[in-house]
């Protein structure tokens, strides 16, 4: 079980399942997304997630069709986001999580987008897109 929360404290989730696939993500939206060089992702079964306080002060932003992104309306923190073509699971923001993870992040994507002041040092496998099999 992991539990999480916003940064002010009013949204708080739990997964009761494994989170797979963690990268890296330097592409220009998750970097616009969070303000910083690159975000950490990863995918949890939709049925797995719960959402135990603060429903209500979700907000939705949705940039393309058919894939939404859900964050605090007090604090801003993005919480997770939804994607239509693949309702059975979600993607979520590892740093929303108050509990320790087992699992690892696999790679660094999107690298050729990074940002010019990222000095990328790793020794994590790197892919000017998705990592393959995604």
């Amino acid at each position: 079980m992991y539990t999480g929360s916003c940064l002010c404290g009013e949204v708080n989730v739990e997964v009761s399942g494994s989170i797979t696939s963690i990268i890296h993500c330097h592409c220009s939206l998750c970097r616009k997304n969070s303000g910083t060089a690159f975000a950490t992702n990863g995918f949890v079964n939709t049925d797995d997630f719960i959402i135990t306080k603060g429903q209500a002060l979700l907000s939705e932003y949705s940039f393309k069709v058919g894939r939404t992104r859900y964050f605090c309306k007090c604090c801003g923190s993005p919480v997770y986001s939804r994607n239509n073509d693949d309702k059975s699971r979600i993607r979520i923001r590892l740093g929303i999580f108050d509990s320790d993870i087992t699992e690892q992040v696999l790679s660094h994507n999107f690298v050729t987008s990074k940002a010019n002041w990222e000095k990328l040092e790793t020794s994590l496998p790197c892919y000017e897109k998705h990592e393959p099999g995604r």
